[in-house]
């Protein structure tokens, strides 16, 4: 039987709506909860069954058996995205805050892995931001890959404290704080967190969370959305850092629409999910807008970014779709597809901030060639009618391992391989071998 911290639970009694012995319940049974999300992009029918959808998330679904995704081509297709359903919840309360048929400019503050960044750039239209930001560099590089593999070309991802965005005030229109927490709401899905848990601990948190608002809160523009949410259940780091963002720093507590089926608790200062009420993990969320009479700062000045020649988007234009408001530029050699927003937001604050992608690689040019990069096999604008294979299951996997496969086609040169119509990578098919142009980083190790 699992043993929760008492203090947590003696916290939480004090909540008129917390039923600790349901509560205690759900974490001594076996957890088999396993949610994903698809991407709008790239619509396909998956090789194992969606079971009953997320009620808060028009793309969230849960499935009965949890498969193996490393072993799945349309899970290295950037197809689905494996989420818990509480976080999905982020898609309804941007919805109901903002409209999406504009020119939006989002900030995810902490976004790695990469789950709350996907969704929002499913939501975003072709000329809009996304920032996507994340501290800790190892965790960086795999949010670029996750954003990278949505298809996209909207997205920038940055690696930098927080305190860096202060630098550019009232510049974005909603900003996502998934904050680091102490991490209670976890406890079912990872038992040896409880041993790492302790009041101490929520108060560090509690203080963090407060100096990473601050940090951020300059840069949203006024009427601005703020969402904040973390894997907690302690009040301290939820309803506490709610009120005092009401009471000091002039945010207004946006009601969000739900359905009492649901089985979301509304606390009136945010959203509470509890693992015996709803089909997820611990989780909580609230969405304040600012209001302050600051008014909105003018960027994008400079435009110190290298546009492509007109010979080289010649080259280039075979391998993409038709450009409509996207264009191409160069940094180091590669070459980006991106709209505008993303390529002023790299030259205006290229000298503040460190950036691990900008839009969509393309490749590098060698002469007349193209060699591509692999974020151009995953993007949504690659021109379908490029030289390309199509692959099995098994050989899909074979290409992703790094091994021989088998195709029946005589196709030669730079290749794009297929699986289900969606790229996994790319080849160049010579006389006597076949070179496979997948990162090692990439490769299916097991």
């Amino acid at each position: 039987m699992t043993s929760l911290p008492k203090e947590l639970l003696n916290s939480l009694i004090l909540l008129d709506h917390f039923d600790e012995n349901a509560f205690v319940d759900s974490h001594n049974e076996e957890n088999k909860i396993t949610s994903l999300r698809l991407n709008p992009f790239k619509k396909v029918e998956l090789d194992f069954k969606l079971n009953q959808s997320v009620s808060w998330n028009i793309n969230g679904f849960y499935i009965d058996n949890r498969p193996s995704f490393t072993h799945d081509p349309l899970f290295h297709a950037g197809c689905y995205y494996v989420q818990e359903a509480g976080s999905m919840f982020l898609e309804l309360a941007l919805i109901q805050t903002l409209n999406f048929s504009e020119n939006l400019k989002i900030l995810d503050l902490c976004a790695a892995p990469g789950g709350k960044s996907t969704l929002i750039n499913s939501l975003l239209n072709n000329e809009s931001l996304i920032v996507a930001n994340e501290l800790i560099k190892s965790r960086a590089k795999v949010l670029a890959e996750n954003l990278s593999k949505w298809g996209t070309c909207n997205s920038i991802v940055t690696n930098n404290d927080p305190h860096k965005f202060s630098e550019i005030p009232a510049f974005f229109d909603a900003i996502v704080i998934d904050a680091p927490c102490s991490g209670s709401g976890l406890f079912r899905k990872k038992p040896e967190a409880i041993q790492e848990w302790s009041p101490n601990n929520v108060n560090a948190c509690f203080i963090r969370q407060q100096q990473i608002i601050l940090d951020v809160l300059p840069s949203l523009v006024e009427n601005g959305i703020l969402f904040y949410s973390t894997c907690s259940y302690s009040v301290k780091e939820n309803e506490d850092i709610v009120a005092w963002m009401i009471k000091d720093h002039q945010m207004e507590y946006v009601q969000i629409s739900i359905q009492k089926e649901w089985g979301i608790i509304d606390t009136g200062l945010g959203y509470r999910f509890y693992p015996h009420l709803t089909k997820s993990e611990g989780f909580f969320c609230a969405v304040l807008r600012k209001k302050t009479e600051k008014r909105s700062s003018s960027h994008f000045k400079r435009k110190n970014y290298v546009e492509a020649s007109k010979q080289n988007i010649q080259l280039l234009s075979p391998y993409l779709n038709q450009l409509n408001d996207q264009f191409i530029f160069k940094i180091n050699n590669q070459y980006h597809l991106t709209n505008s927003l993303v390529a002023s937001f790299l030259s205006d604050f290229e000298k503040q901030f460190y950036f691990k992608k900008a839009g969509t690689v393309i490749g590098e040019i060698k002469g007349n060639d193209l060699v591509p990069n692999q974020e151009l096999a995953w993007s949504i604008n690659a021109n379908h009618s490029i030289n390309s294979i199509e692959l099995d299951y098994l050989n899909s996997l074979k290409f992703l391992r790094k091994e021989n496969f088998e195709t029946h086609n005589d196709k030669k040169g730079l290749t794009l391989i297929r699986y289900k119509s969606y790229g996994i990578g790319w080849v160049k098919i010579l006389q006597n071998r076949t070179n496979n142009y997948l990162p090692n980083e990439l490769k299916i190790l097991k």
